[in-house]
């Protein structure tokens, strides 16, 4: 049983997937820098770079957006895409000044333009529209094979049924398993209105625009995490009530009973959640490098440039039979811990897990699958390999967008990201290098820095005057960075920082 918490805020709109009180998925998005997955836009051709078989295309953004080779087809007159025996070159497929239609597959990371495609799709409830192909399909994540040869057979029914007179590709979505014609003619429907008006807005070829952005994030959250599962959709904006109302009418008429209007204080998302824990902790927590286990281990998580380890402790849990079953124990908890944690925190790229040694083979297998299964009900495309010879799991996640640490969090100003800064020790130590250094140029020095700077220094300044034969002050300045030492000469200024 699941629930749906939409929080609209004047900076930023949150939608969390909460099931039996534990967040599962936090979508969010900033009013000023939405993303732009689904957009799709008429882009110039900036440069072509053959090396790299990839191209940039601005496309009005702050970044230009990069395009590879293997993302782009040529259209023949009716707009279809051209079929090649052998992969074209980004030579023969763009040249600089060119302009062309391209949708976002994936926003702007860490520095990154956004990853462009020219495969268009639009998506409706149960459908994806293909407009430059011909191809239907169902989705992989369906599978069961009567129903996959029952829906495809419902679509082509569907498209006879329905406005579409020229021939174009779709894809039935995973969440239409159980679907019924009326719910596909009512996607197609909305589908050709869609297209139609993104065609008229094509006749204007060679200029940088978007012609078409997707629906804010709290409608898109109907399309992509509503499902059966969903007893209650709770909404503490009008606006955002109104809208939804309206979309949840014309395409999922049964779900406008759950939608709910929360006006009552206290806030949406500081509601308990499980065990009493309020959405915004469970928040909070989900930037935390260690994640407590409900037996007493933990996970630490640790995210970097390259890839994410993940390690898994017993921590206060002993157990209550041998060894060998404590440590299964934990891995099967820590598994499943994992797959909600990497869904939360967004994390995809490579991933590498550290589970506690099993030696027993049938217990390694248990706490695969048991990872496997976790990751069934994730969005997010996975694959994960089995154990290594130093006993490591090591799997990926399609990364969509920025990670919720690099979200909601910026590197620190004074260790620039890495996480470390100057011990007191070594400050204190280059400190007294550039007293030494300063010393003969007079006979005092007045040393500025942060509190615990200088209160290391006073403890060794008789010491240090003796040697120097010159007089010490000290001055405590905490609007200092942890590094930064200004030594003075009495007579005349001397700064480094």
């Amino acid at each position: 049983m699941s629930e749906l918490l939409i929080n609209v805020m004047p900076a930023e709109t949150r939608v969390a997937l909460v099931e039996l009180g534990v967040l599962k998925e936090l979508m969010l998005e900033r009013h000023r820098s939405r993303s732009h997955v689904g957009d799709i836009f008429q882009g110039k051709v900036l440069r072509v770079m053959p090396g790299m078989e990839a191209a940039f295309v601005d496309i009005g953004l702050e970044r230009a957006g990069f395009i590879h080779a293997s993302d782009i087809s040529e259209l023949d007159a009716q707009g279809l895409e051209v079929r090649r025996d052998k992969p074209a070159r980004i030579g023969e497929l763009l040249r600089e000044g060119q302009f062309l239609t391209v949708q976002v597959m994936k926003d702007g990371i860490a520095g990154k333009g956004p990853r462009l495609s020219n495969h268009l799709t639009l998506a409706a409830r149960h459908l994806v529209l293909l407009p430059r192909s011909l191809h239907i399909g169902v989705s992989q994540r369906i599978a069961d094979q009567k129903e996959r040869v029952r829906l495809e057979a419902l679509l082509r029914d569907s498209l006879i049924e329905s406005d579409w007179k020229e021939s174009r590709g779709f894809i039935v979505r995973t969440v239409a398993e159980g679907a019924t014609q009326g719910e596909f003619i009512e996607d197609l429907g909305h589908l050709h209105r869609l297209w139609v008006k993104l065609k008229s807005r094509l006749q204007r070829p060679n200029e940088v625009r978007c012609v078409y952005s997707e629906e804010p994030i709290y409608v898109r959250s109907m399309r992509d995490l509503f499902d059966l599962h969903v007893t209650r959709i709770l909404v503490d904006d009008a606006e955002a009530f109104d809208r939804l109302n309206t979309f949840l009418s014309d395409y999922i008429p049964e779900a406008t009973t759950l939608l709910k209007r929360v006006e009552q204080q206290p806030p949406l998302f500081e509601l308990n959640g499980g065990n009493g824990v309020s959405i915004e902790q469970q928040i909070a927590d989900a930037l935390e490098k260690k994640v407590r286990l409900p037996n007493g281990g933990d996970l630490v998580i640790e995210q970097t440039e390259s890839m994410v380890t993940i390690d898994v402790n017993t921590g206060s849990f002993v157990g209550a039979r041998d060894q060998e079953s404590t440590i299964l124990e934990t891995n099967l908890e820590a598994a499943v811990a994992i797959a909600t944690q990497l869904r939360l925190r967004n994390l995809g790229g490579i991933i590498v897990i550290d589970f506690i040694d099993m030696h027993c083979e049938e217990h390694r297998i248990r706490v695969r699958q048991a990872l496997v299964d976790a990751l069934a009900r994730d969005g997010a495309h996975s694959a994960v390999g089995g154990f290594s010879q130093f006993g490591l799991i090591e799997m990926t996640r399609k990364r969509v967008r920025e990670s919720l640490q690099r979200v909601l969090r910026a590197p620190c100003e004074e260790c620039s990201g890495d996480g470390h800064v100057a011990s007191i020790d070594f400050i204190v130590a280059d400190a007294h290098r550039r007293i030494f250094a300063l010393a003969a140029q007079g006979k005092g020095l007045r040393v500025k820095a942060r509190v615990e700077i200088i209160d290391a220094l006073r403890g060794e300044s008789h010491a240090l005057e003796r040697l120097l034969d010159a007089r010490l002050e000290f001055v405590a300045k905490p609007e200092l960075a942890r590094e930064q030492i200004e030594i003075e000469l009495i007579d005349r200024l001397w700064s480094d920082s």
